[in-house]
């Protein structure tokens, strides 16, 4: 059996989440990555997806995160997420507002750089959608 270790996801807002869990499955920029207990200590970059969180107790739960910082570290995970919300609250209305926010961005990018990160954006929102 998996151990547990702390995880906390935070917004802007508020506390979103904090309890002991045995896994969480991450959306980083560069793909989806689990984190266990004891997991090597790395910083990544979030791409707007889906938390997957396993809780000591064996339930699961699954959150909406747009973009942020993930800090896998000795003392556990810290999410720190541009937005974070339950997945039921994640409807077909709410992923076309996130899709023109990310459009906008597109739109509004003043290097080729941000343009290309804009834009993956807007297809990992338009891939949740499906």
């Amino acid at each position: 059996m998996a151990e547990a270790f702390n995880f906390e996801l935070v917004s802007p807002e508020r506390l979103v989440f904090k309890d002991e869990v045995t896994e969480v499955v991450v959306p980083g920029v560069e793909g989806y990555f689990a984190v266990l207990k004891n997991h090597a200590p790395v910083i990544a970059s979030l791409n707007p997806g889906y938390l997957d969180l396993t809780l000591a107790s064996g339930e699961t739960q699954r959150m909406y995160v747009r973009g942020g910082f993930a800090d896998v570290n000795k003392n556990g995970l810290k999410i720190l997420a541009e937005k974070a919300i339950p997945v039921a609250e994640v409807t077909g209305e709410f992923l076309s507002g996130e899709i023109d926010h990310a459009q906008a961005a597109v739109e509004a990018s003043t290097s080729d750089g941000d343009r290309v990160v804009a834009e993956l954006r807007v297809s990992r929102l338009k891939d949740i959608e499906q």
